[in-house]
């Protein structure tokens, strides 16, 4: 019996990609794989179920997931789409593996095998798996298109018949790759970037994008690429030699997050009482807190004559381009494990160890069990 691949539509709200594309059905076809597709699961992404000729397209989340051993997706499933999912299958997408101790249970009593890819090990080997990346891109782009769209200024620089207009101000805080592209797309559209970041090594990705970094003295280089939290006296540090760009600033992008904890707050309550009449704020790490003090997840707010934005799901509101970056990464992740038409896992395998969440109805991961509490 060939290996069976399964794809339901995303049901979470807001949720328009999708973890399988017509490249990458004809890719997992050749591999040997049998694809089996919910009923106009592509729509929300604009792919028609016509475009997926190598894919058997069913009615209903049931059939779709009935007799299936590998199930991929883009958001974490609810606890009754769990529930529909085959015994023993293996589960691979975006899966908040630190969000929610009941979604870990529910796994665990159905013996799921689930790979987050947000716990992809940060290796050169894995960079084409990294989806964080890829949606992190998507991400970036739209903070720098809302700015350009909310902002009461042109970004670039105007010379026209009744004088010259200036061009805005923007400053992007964290350079991962979000960041990077709100810098890049910013920079695209002509304003003046400024950006920071605690890692010292984004100084140089910073200045060759044409953006000018802003020095604070402070540098938190972490594992695995990520900054580490930084302690209360940098904390203070940081906030001092920032207010002061951000106070300049007729744009704020903030992008910074640690995997699987709160983000940590950057601007202050203080610092947007120093901001500019109508200047803008776009927080992207909202759905994990926000790193303005202010930020109200899925909002926009004004706070002290301040707009304050805080966006959840962006890579959501490019469904196309963000579901083909994200189901190539799936398909780098699965690809080497299947061989005509048979999955054959090596369990040993850095990649592989390295975003096993849970395994035979136990929780392997381990920064996961001690987020969550458990034994």
């Amino acid at each position: 019996m060939p290996l069976t691949l399964a794809v339901a539509r995303e049901r979470a709200e807001g949720e328009f990609r999708t973890a399988l594309v017509p490249e990458t059905a004809k890719k997992f076809a050749a591999l040997g794989a049998s694809l089996r597709m919910e009923q106009s699961a592509g729509v929300p992404s604009h792919f028609l179920d016509s475009d997926y000729a190598q894919v058997e397209a069913v009615s209903g989340l049931e059939a779709a997931y009935a007799g299936s051993q590998i199930i991929v997706r883009v958001a974490p499933p609810s606890i009754s789409e769990i529930a529909a999912m085959p015994e023993g299958s293996i589960l691979i997408g975006l899966l908040k593996p630190y969000e929610s101790k009941e979604r870990l249970a529910a796994l665990n009593a159905r013996r799921i095998t689930a790979f987050p890819l947000e716990l992809l090990p940060r290796i050169s080997r894995a960079q084409s798996m990294d989806a964080l990346s890829s949606q992190g891109a998507c991400a970036g782009y739209q903070c720098g298109l809302i700015a350009a769209a909310r902002c009461t200024k042109f970004f670039p620089m105007l010379t026209t018949a009744a004088g010259t207009i200036r061009p805005a101000r923007v400053l992007v805080i964290g350079a991962g790759v979000a960041g990077l592209q709100a810098i890049a797309t910013c920079r695209r559209l002509g304003a003046m970037v400024e950006a920071y970041d605690v890692r010292a090594a984004a100084r140089e990705q910073i200045e060759s994008l044409g953006a000018k970094f802003v020095e604070t003295g402070v540098s938190a280089d972490g594992t695995g690429g990520y900054a580490r939290e930084l302690t209360a006296e940098e904390k203070a540090q940081q906030a001092e030699k920032l207010a002061k760009a951000v106070a300049a600033a007729d744009v704020v992008i903030t992008t910074a997050a640690i995997p699987g904890k709160k983000a940590p707050v950057i601007i202050t309550r203080e610092m947007v009482g120093r901001m500019k009449y109508g200047a803008i704020i776009v927080d992207m790490a909202a759905e994990s807190g926000g790193n303005c003090a202010l930020t109200q997840a899925g909002e926009h707010v004004i706070a002290n004559d301040v707009n304050i934005h805080g966006p959840l799901n962006l890579p959501s509101r490019m469904p196309t381009h963000a579901s083909e970056l994200y189901a190539k990464n799936l398909y780098n992740f699965l690809s080497p494990w299947i061989k005509d038409g048979e999955l054959n896992i090596d369990w040993s395998d850095d990649v592989v160890a390295g975003t096993l969440l849970c395994k035979d109805g136990v929780t392997v991961h381990a920064s996961v069990k001690q987020a969550l509490g458990e034994a």
